[in-house]
């Protein structure tokens, strides 16, 4: 079995069949990918990466949807921004490049490069996402792991981190002059202390998405209100996103 044939495998159980492009949905993801300097050999993955599960359930048997691509993109996510900051900041520790490399690649990140490039315009949903879903932060953060999967598998590993360079290049720029990103989850702890007796507590909201890949949402609590919500791939993550939207609200940190 070759590559192509393993990444777009029928999982058991499931009848997939191939999804005819229209000439104004070629175009369309054409454009997007000169957009963001991508010259893709097979504009089909692409629409694949941009095709919303939700969506694939209007078929039967079903059309190819984004999940197996973004199960890729985020592990070549991953060792694109490790290699960078492995490469450029030797003067961090093994620990230290963890949390730098977890602050660059977090969700709300994700989310905002995503709606700069205007993934959410592109996306294929089905209609129980319709109304919020090209908003919607996990759809936003889900696609664009699932594009950036689809350029590594079509266009291979220097052409995908290059292009990861590129998209976060600012963020890696950030780091260099702020350094280390913050633990937001800290930082709310030592506000909350000087204020007595409020307490922050953290609850979970929801956990969605199959066992290896995995998205919950989290709430911030003082003292029993929510002031913060977060979305994140582990339980702290989404803590840590939630902790941060509260100490926007608080007019803590800016946007």
């Amino acid at each position: 079995m070759t590559i192509d044939e393993k990444i777009f495998e029928e999982p058991e159980g499931e009848e997939w069949v191939e999804d005819i492009l229209t000439n104004k949905r070629r175009a369309e993801l054409e454009r997007f990918a000169k957009k963001i300097g991508v010259k893709f050999s097979h504009i089909e993955t692409l629409h694949v990466a941009l095709t919303h599960k939700s969506y694939a359930n209007e078929f039967e048997p079903r059309i190819k949807y984004n999940e197996r691509l973004e199960f890729l993109g985020d592990a070549v996510l991953g060792l694109a921004a490790a290699t960078y900051l492995f490469e450029h900041f030797s003067h961090l520790k093994e620990g230290e490049l963890t949390k730098t490399r977890s602050g660059i690649v977090r969700q709300s990140t994700l989310t905002r490069l995503a709606k700069e490039i205007g993934l959410g315009e592109l996306l294929l949903l089905g209609p129980s996402e319709l109304f919020l879903g090209r908003e919607r932060d996990s759809n936003l953060e889900d696609a664009l792991e699932a594009v950036i999967g689809a350029i590594y598998f079509d266009c291979g590993w220097e052409v995908a981190r290059d292009y990861v360079f590129r998209q976060f290049g600012a963020e890696f720029e950030r780091v260099k002059i702020t350094g280390i990103p913050k633990d937001y989850k800290s930082k709310l702890q030592e506000i909350i202390q000087k204020q007595p007796p409020k307490k922050v507590s953290y609850i979970e909201l929801s956990a969605s998405g199959p066992d290896h890949n995995r998205t919950f949402e989290a709430a911030a609590l003082i003292d029993g209100e929510i002031f913060g919500q977060g979305v994140g791939r582990s339980k702290k993550a989404a803590e840590q996103e939630a902790a941060r939207a509260a100490l926007q609200k608080m007019g803590e940190i800016s946007q």
